[in-house]
Formats: structure tokens, sequence, C-alpha cells
């Protein structure tokens, strides 16, 4: 069966995903990694597919025809690993602001420690982000401490992208419900994952803002944030079924 895939969700990342994959084929532990990439003018596709006569049978491509969100890029993700029986999922970063070599780390504490999910934190023991200004580190910071507020979930980086599930967390959450598309998506799924009772564990992680491309945030994205976490609450005190 196969064992653990990384899904890099992409649009316009030509130059990153190539040096991220690789790395990604460098760790001790092996790796698959489907790449979904959002029809991107740059060519970012054919890149990929470029790759995968050297990482044959480990590097996949799922192309779509549109530009949806991250959201919807990570459920097709999902979708295809589910199909394929893949024990362990990753979520990732194509602009190499996330360390492959956290990985394995992400996944010990899954096959090793027991945890259901977990989440490799910027704010667990501190804030440990390289390259930010100040104004966005404080605005992540936070956005962090209000979604906790709001849900009283206990995560402390409740907007963060790098993340191992257990196939049975993505089984178990229904993502045909998924109602986000931007970051509001990273805080649904956690929410939902705590709230079905699995074990979310924090790993402290070093975030290294992207040198090369564009990034993807913009203001639609923050309110989707900020709105959706008081939806997800008053969803989950008066609504019946409020997971299925």
């Amino acid at each position: 069966m196969p064992h653990r895939l990384v899904i890099i969700p992409t649009y316009n990342e030509i130059e990153n995903i190539e040096k991220t994959v690789k790395n990604v084929f460098a760790q001790d532990v092996d790796f698959d990694v489907l790449v979904v990439d959002d029809s991107s003018p740059d060519g970012t596709s054919q890149l990929v597919k470029d790759l995968q006569s050297k990482y044959k049978n480990r590097l996949f491509l799922l192309e779509r025809t549109h530009k949806d969100g991250l959201g919807g890029a990570y459920i097709a993700g999902f979708r295809w690993a589910l199909d394929r029986k893949y024990g362990y999922i990753f979520e990732m970063d194509a602009d190499y602001s996330h360390n492959p070599n956290d990985l394995i780390r992400l996944y010990n504490a899954c096959f090793k420690k027991g945890a259901d999910m977990c989440i490799g934190s910027r704010y667990i023991g501190g804030v440990n982000v390289i390259n930010w200004p100040m104004n966005r580190v404080l605005l992540s910071w936070i956005a962090s401490k209000y979604v906790r507020f709001i849900t009283r979930i206990p995560i402390f980086d409740t907007t963060a992208g790098f993340i191992c599930y257990r196939r049975e967390v993505l089984e178990k959450i229904n993502l045909d419900k998924i109602k986000f598309t931007g970051y509001a998506f990273q805080i649904e799924m956690k929410f939902k994952a705590h709230h079905l009772g699995f074990d979310v564990q924090e790993i402290p992680i070093i975030f290294t803002d992207r040198t090369k491309g564009e990034s993807k945030m913009d203001k639609k994205i923050i309110w989707e944030a900020v709105f959706g976490v008081i939806n997800l609450k008053f969803k989950s005190l008066f609504l019946k079924n409020k997971f299925n």
C-alpha cells in the first residue's frame, strides 16, 4: 500500500517547485509527491511533467482547469490520496517556506507518538518566522489568538498549512461540506478534526518567507478568515450534525 503523500498546491510557482520537490525526495524517509496545479500560466505544470521522468511513480500531477482557492486544491488532493489508499497525507507550500526536513518530524508525531493530525507550528513556544515584516507577523499571530478565543480549540497556529494527517481524519471529515477556500480552510479543517475527537498535536518549526514568486494573500482571504471562524463557532453551538 502506498504510504506517505505530500500534497503541494501550485499557482505560478515555476521558480520554486523544482527545489521543493527535489528536497522532499532527498529525505531519509520515502515520500510521494502530488502537485495540484491550478492551470498556472507560467508553465509550472510543464516543469513538473519534465521532472516526472526522473521521479517515476513518485511524482504525480493533478491539473485543474481553473483557480478556485487553496481549499479546493487541497480537497482535490485529499480525494486523490484517499482513492489510492495513502496512510499519511501531508500539506505543504510550494515556496520553500516549509522546510522539507521537517516532514519526518511531522510524520513521526503521527506514526510514533500517536497523533492523528500534526501541525508544523510557527507559534508554539514563541514566534518562529523569518523574513516577514513585523506588521505581517503581528497580523498572523493576532489572527491565531483571535481564532483560539472564538473557537476555543487548543491550537496555537490555527492558520498553519504544514500538516500531517492520518488518513482516518480525512475519511471522517465530510470534505463535501468544507465551506472555505482561503486561509479559513486551514482553520476549518483543524476545528473539525478537534471536535471530532482526533488527537491534534503541534511541533515547532521555523517558517521562512518566500524569496521567489508572489504571495497569494489578499484582503478577501483575510476577511474570510475573520468572519469564517464566527460562522464555524455558531454552527457548532446551534446546528445538529454540524461536522458531517
